[in-house]
């Protein structure tokens, strides 16, 4: 082998070896995103529809599904029932539901009236779009649902309108 060759495969392998070692700090680095978005999340306190304060640290320690939607979203609509009715099947086994919805509090008071769903809702407002980018949602598109496991841990995200299969499926993460 000439040293023009020689050069030529040392370059690749090093060019391959920074890749590989830029490609573990980013498999690296989400885990540690993550557990920082889940504190970010639970440090939240946001408006009720009923005017009240809804502090998100109080659904730390149990799983927990987080819906973001707001009430000019079609999917976000439509998959209200689907995510109550996890809510109402899967309380008594310890998971929680919250909706924030990112829209006006008028809005939102407006579709629970004619839509009510018996899990707790926060009103987010432009402030919870943030908070979804934190939590994984990049686009900052709706609907955007996160699962957390007890540990505060994310294990699934979804970008899109979810069913109530998809959250039994989430229940029980394969390892």
């Amino acid at each position: 082998m000439n040293r023009r060759h020689f050069l030529l495969y040392a370059g690749a392998a090093g060019t391959a070896a920074l890749g590989g070692a830029g490609l573990a700090w980013w498999r690296l680095r989400p885990a540690a995103a993550a557990a920082d978005a889940a504190a970010t999340l639970f440090a939240q306190t946001f408006e009720a529809p009923d005017g009240s304060r809804v502090a998100l640290r109080q659904f730390a320690g149990r799983p927990l599904v987080v819906n973001f939607w707001a009430t000019w979203c079609p999917p976000c609509v439509k998959e209200m029932p689907e995510l109550d009715r996890f809510h109402r099947s899967h309380r008594t086994q310890g998971w929680q539901v919250l909706g924030l919805a990112i829209d006006r509090p008028e809005a939102v008071r407006e579709f629970l009236a004619k839509i009510p769903v018996s899990f707790p809702i926060a009103i987010a407002g432009f402030a919870g779009t943030e908070l979804g980018k934190t939590l994984g949602n990049t686009a900052g598109a709706l609907p955007f649902t996160v699962a957390l496991n007890a540990a505060g841990e994310i294990t699934h995200r979804k970008l899109g309108e979810t069913s109530y299969d998809e959250l039994l499926s989430w229940m029980h993460p394969t390892a």
